[in-house]
Parts: structure tokens; C-alpha cells; sequence
């Protein structure tokens, strides 16, 4: 999931990745996004990069749907976690692993070579996360080319300090910070507001298609509702909110989709 060759948390970090990916929090972020992918866009036969992918969670899915999958990755371990996910899935010509910095790519690819691109929890870790998004924009295909983003929601923090950790002062303070507390690593995390973003992908040459919000309330349920028996009903009801824009404004995560305009 590394962007940055400048940043080190995520090197030594891979198996502490890969086991968030099987709690609940981390299975809802990634199904609720491939969920979306899935239905909003035709899946089989398209070129795919996923930038900053990581363990190859996403990829290894795409792949099973038919995609042609690069994966793009700073880290070697993960990497390497992912090489295994492909080859146990059985999918692994499907999946081309390439290790380099998010930051540089416009120098690794050619422009529009892929169909889709991902930038998924990517955006965070990079000082500039409008070039980068500027840089995934011409690796799109035109004028069919599509543009998935997930970042951090600047709103779920706000209710994560309130709510979770009974943080009035934090909750305050996230209404306007740029940055919050990465958990999972530790270091900053940079966050996101629907118009910044909004205004980012503008500026990339990109028209937004769908919006969606990853996981509005499931942070939040009381300790009688267990995340891991209770899996399935949550993710159906956080499908459900996170299709109505005035939950999805409060999600923890934005998932938007943005297609080429020209």
C-alpha cells in the first residue's frame, strides 16, 4: 500500500497489513470497494493498475473477474505477499508485479495504457496528492478510461474522536485538520473533504461518476453487535448508507469513481 520511496512505515510492515485486511474493518473497506467496482463498471477483459496495491488483495479479485492487473508497489515484502496471493488464487499470469514509487508514474508507463486505475488509501501518503492523481489521469485510456480513488474522510474522523474515543476536543479539531493519527503504523495520515477531492479530480480532467461512502457506521455499533457473526448484515446495510450522499458525507472512507472527459 506504500505511494512514497521517502516513506518507511510500510516497509517492515507488510504481515501487520495483511492481518487488518482479515478483521472486520479492514474486510469492509476492501469488499465495500470492490463491491462498487464491481457493480458500476464492466469488469472482464480491461487493463488495470492498482497503484500502491499492496498485498494484492484487490488485485488478486480483479484478476479472478477477468482483469489484467498491474501492481504497483514501493515495498518488497508486500510485494511478495502479494506474488503468493495470485499464485494461490491460481492467477497469478494475470497479475504483473512491478516495484517502483507511486510518485514516478508517468516515467514507468506509458499514457493510456489502462483501462482502470486504482489509488486506493494512496492519496494519505503522498506530499502531493494532485500530481499524483494529474499522473494516474494520463495513464487512462480514452475516452472510456476510469479513475478509482478511496481516501481518508476528513467527517469520520470528526465522529470517530467523538464517537469512538469520546474525544470532544479531537472532534473539534478534526471539523478543519489537514492531518490525523495513522493507527495502523503510526505518523500522520493526510485527510480529505468531498470538495478537495472534488476539485482535484477537476483539475486531473476528470468527470465524476459515482460516489460512495466506506463505512459510515460499523466503527461505531456497540460491543453486543459482533463485527465477525454479524459480517454479512453490516455489509449489507453500509451498501445501502453508503449510497445515500448524506451518509456517505460522514463515511470513513470517500470512494469515488471518475471517468475521462475528453
Amino acid at each position: 500500500m506504500n505511494g512514497s520511496a521517502d516513506d518507511e512505515r510500510f516497509r517492515d510492515g507488510a504481515e501487520k497489513y495483511a492481518a487488518y485486511l482479515e478483521t472486520p474493518e479492514g474486510r469492509l473497506r476492501l469488499d465495500l470497494t470492490f463491491a462498487t467496482l464491481d457493480e458500476c463498471l464492466p469488469l472482464a477483459s480491461l487493463r488495470a493498475l492498482d497503484v500502491g496495491g499492496g498485498t494484492g488483495a484487490m488485485a488478486v479479485r480483479l484478476a479472478q473477474r477477468g482483469l489484467h492487473v498491474t501492481l504497483l508497489d514501493s515495498s518488497v515484502p508486500m510485494l511478495d505477499l502479494a506474488k503468493r496471493a495470485a499464485r494461490d488464487a491460481g492467477i497469478a499470469e494475470k497479475v504483473a508485479l512491478q516495484h517502483g514509487d507511486a510518485t514516478q508514474l508517468m516515467g514507468l508507463f506509458p499514457a493510456g495504457s489502462f483501462d482502470l486505475v486504482l489509488c486506493h488509501n494512496i492519496l494519505e501518503y503522498v506530499d502531493d496528492p494532485g500530481t499524483l492523481l494529474r499522473s494516474a489521469a494520463g495513464l487512462l485510456r480514452r475516452p472510456s478510461g476510469t479513475l478509482s480513488v478511496v481516501v481518508r474522510n476528513q467527517a469520520g474522523e470528526v465522529l470517530k474522536a467523538a464517537i469512538r474515543e469520546g474525544d470532544l476536543d479531537g472532534a473539534e479539531h478534526n471539523l478543519t485538520a489537514e492531518w490525523a493519527h495513522e493507527s495502523l503504523y503510526g505518523g500522520r495520515v493526510r485527510l480529505f473533504t468531498a470538495e478537495g477531492l472534488r476539485a482535484m479530480l477537476v483539475e486531473a480532467g476528470l468527470a465524476i461518476a459515482v460516489e460512495r461512502g466506506v463505512r459510515v457506521v460499523s466503527d461505531y455499533l456497540p460491543p453486543q453487535i459482533c463485527g465477525t457473526v454479524e459480517y454479512e448484515r453490516i455489509f449489507e446495510l453500509e451498501r445501502k448508507l453508503g449510497r445515500r450522499r448524506e451518509f456517505a458525507a460522514i463515511a470513513r472512507y470517500l470512494h469515488w469513481l471518475a471517468r475521462c472527459t475528453g
